[in-house]
């Protein structure tokens, strides 16, 4: 039981955080990442619609922008400063979000893979940290094309992060957990080093000036991120051997 919950200096010398748009891996890992320098975080959603809406998207309102800006270029811009305050690397990816396309053109999972996967072993991670892609699409299709990777790329340690707002809604966390659960891929949470401060963070977080009017406007984030409630990380991996009946009671 000693060893249950914990994370090794080795399994974190080198650290791939998968983030559906940029903003997500400071949300659900700033502290996490502030106590672990050199971070790589690889975005997935970060790529350039054909043409913006017009008008542009509640989102985007939201999030002070209007018709003609280059909304993505300025958001890369504020996510790569971010990541400076906490020593990460970016990694863009040019996959376009759900916002910004009609339903029966978003982004499947099997679109993702192939960019995902070489963006990861590109990184030569010890270990990745993934979204557990609550209720958002983008999120959701994530978290699912980082789970085909995994079964691809088992070589690092494997971890879920918690989307910060997402999962405060009411059983979102738990029905992801539980359908994990059930396919034999138990989230265990674990207690990695974190910064205990939210200096960090908060500082990396300033810099997405225009995510943060829209996060106050969706969900009264900075009362969100002043709570005293760490960062949690869960592990995915097998049940311990013999466990495994534990799923069908």
């Amino acid at each position: 039981m000693r060893e249950w919950g914990m994370v090794t200096d080795a399994e974190l010398e080198r650290v791939v955080v998968v983030s559906p748009h940029l903003d997500d891996a400071v949300l659900g890992l700033g502290q996490f990442m502030a106590a672990h320098p050199g971070a790589t975080v690889v975005t997935v959603f970060a790529g350039e619609p054909p043409e913006y809406p017009d008008p542009m998207t509640r989102w985007d309102t939201l999030a002070g922008f209007h018709t003609g800006d280059d909304v993505i270029a300025a958001r890369r811009d504020e996510d790569g400063k971010a990541l400076a305050e906490l020593g990460a690397t970016p990694v863009w990816l040019d996959h376009v979000e759900h916002q910004y396309l009609p339903r029966d053109e978003w982004v499947q999972p099997g679109a993702i893979v192939a960019t995902l996967e070489a963006a990861m072993r590109a990184a030569n991670p010890t270990a990745v940290f993934i979204p557990f892609g609550l209720a958002n699409p983008d999120h959701d299709v994530t978290h699912q094309a980082a789970r085909i990777v995994r079964e691809r790329f088992p070589e690092p340690s494997w971890f879920c992060y918690e989307d910060q707002g997402y999962k405060h809604i009411p059983g979102m966390l738990a029905w992801r957990v539980s359908q994990m659960f059930r396919a034999r891929l138990w989230p265990t949470p674990v207690a990695p080093i974190v910064d205990r401060g939210l200096d960090r963070k908060l500082a990396a977080m300033s810099h997405y000036a225009s995510q943060l009017l829209a996060l106050e406007a969706d969900w009264c984030v900075h009362d969100r991120l002043a709570a005293p409630v760490p960062e949690q990380c869960w592990r995915l991996a097998a049940p311990p051997a013999g466990w495994e009946s534990l799923t069908e009671m």
